[in-house]
């Protein structure tokens, strides 16, 4: 700061030295003139070099920086190094962002990048290429206006993003695009979206191929469990030495057909996304034929209890389908719910959604294997699975059923005390009836 004071005031002081001079000898008049002409001049001279600041700000050139002297030396010099500095931060920005843009564009997968009013600020060549886009024409256009689409309007505006739409675009039937949305800053969006027909071209032959598999394993298994019963009722055909191995290729002959009848229940959900029939399901009746099976296989080995039902909440789906989800969870409980343990079925409202739970005290799930449960032949206890005659097929589908009815599956355990399965379905599925 002192620097700063000296180098401004220093040309005055020659001016105010003559004037002290000049004011014995030719008077306080001509000293003061003196010493005002020198002001005068330096403040034309800070006004100059103002004058070249401000013109040179209007067109910024580090060619063509002003000169100074004096203290508008180290301001000129300050500026040009600043301005030196940002230039190099702008020019590394640059490269960085051109590196992020080739990197976008050797990605695999299409990119579009959204503003905050959803309209295309810059896409890749796949997603060009995917959706049909050409950046230099569609930039700034709202995707909507490009992928016209329902299903894809609705992902938009639902802002629920957790899950992929699978979509079929219309230019391009044969194509199976699978897109995503990712927020990010401040309301803006990546949509992600890539080819997945091969993908789905293997799962179709996949589920082809078990579901012909499946269908193909039910004559030879309905033929064997006949002869199996038939020479069984013959008197003497099975001598009693050998009597058991009968029984026990019985039990794994009807395990077999359990096991091929879900697989192709799981087949027959997964090749349609929708229900074939809906209609108004009456779930306080479909719960007490639940109750009635639940309490023939269970044989009065446990206590099931219908508990907090509420009358007249009914549902929109599929009547053979809800029964089948319901009827496996509590199929589940009776299997895994030691003799003399406690069962109780739930129908009610929470908040806005209608909840079917499924309560036991059975041997519990530990937490690491909830979040696998609904994998297919996924088993806790494999050894416990097979005697209990489970296929390990029923909570998958179970989260088949449920997520054709737009509902989902919760599960809390507490180990070695119990378990609650929950199939809670939104409000636009449910119904109030007065009957």
């Amino acid at each position: 700061m002192q620097d700063f004071w000296w180098r401004t005031t220093w040309p005055l002081l020659p001016a105010a030295l003559i004037s002290l001079i000049l004011w014995p000898t030719a008077g306080a008049h001509i000293a003061l003139a003196v010493l005002c002409a020198a002001m005068l001049l330096l403040l034309l001279k800070h006004l100059f070099q103002l004058r070249q600041l401000m013109t040179w700000l209007k067109r910024p050139d580090l060619e063509a920086f002003p000169w100074g002297s004096g203290i508008w030396e180290d301001v000129f010099a300050s500026l040009y190094q600043e301005l030196r500095r940002h230039v190099r931060n702008e020019t590394q920005l640059i490269s960085e962002l051109e590196r992020l843009r080739q990197a976008a564009r050797a990605l695999p997968d299409g990119v579009v990048m959204l503003n905050e009013n959803d309209q295309i600020e810059w896409c890749n060549p796949i997603a060009e290429r995917l959706l049909g886009l050409r950046l230099e024409h569609d930039a700034h256009q709202p995707i909507s206006y490009l992928l016209r689409q329902t299903e894809f309007s609705e992902y938009l505006n639902a802002r629920n993003y957790a899950t992929p739409l699978m979509l079929k675009l219309s230019r391009n039937p044969d194509m199976t695009l699978e897109l995503q949305l990712v927020p990010f800053g401040v309301n803006r969006k990546l949509l992600i979206c890539r080819d997945i027909t091969h993908l789905e071209k293997i799962e179709t032959m996949r589920r082809d191929f078990v579901a012909n598999v499946s269908h193909e394993l039910r004559t030879p298994l309905t033929v064997i469990s006949g002869f199996l019963e038939t020479l069984k009722d013959i008197e003497g055909a099975v001598p009693e030495t050998i009597r058991h191995y009968f029984d026990l290729m019985e039990t794994q002959a009807n395990r077999m057909r359990n096991l091929v009848n879900d697989l192709l229940t799981l087949s027959r959900l997964e090749s349609s996304p929708t229900p074939a029939q809906e209609k108004e399901i009456d779930v306080d009746t479909l719960l007490e034929h639940l109750h009635k099976e639940a309490l023939n296989l269970s044989g009065g080995r446990h206590c099931i209890i219908l508990d907090g039902i509420e009358p007249g909440l009914h549902l929109i789906g599929s009547e053979e389908e809800i029964h089948s989800a319901f009827s496996n969870l509590v199929n589940n409980a009776i299997r895994y719910t030691p003799d003399g343990g406690e069962i109780r079925l739930s129908w009610k409202l929470r908040g806005q959604e209608a909840v079917f739970s499924v309560q036991d005290t059975g041997i519990g799930i530990e937490p690491q294997h909830i979040p696998r449960l609904t994998e297919r032949f996924y088993r806790v206890d494999r050894a416990r699975s097979r005697e209990t005659g489970g296929t390990g097929l029923g909570l998958s589908i179970v989260k088949h059923i449920l997520t054709r009815h737009q509902a989902r599956l919760e599960i809390s355990s507490d180990y070695g005390k119990g378990s609650t399965f929950s199939a809670v379905f939104p409000r636009d599925r449910i119904v109030r009836s007065d009957h």
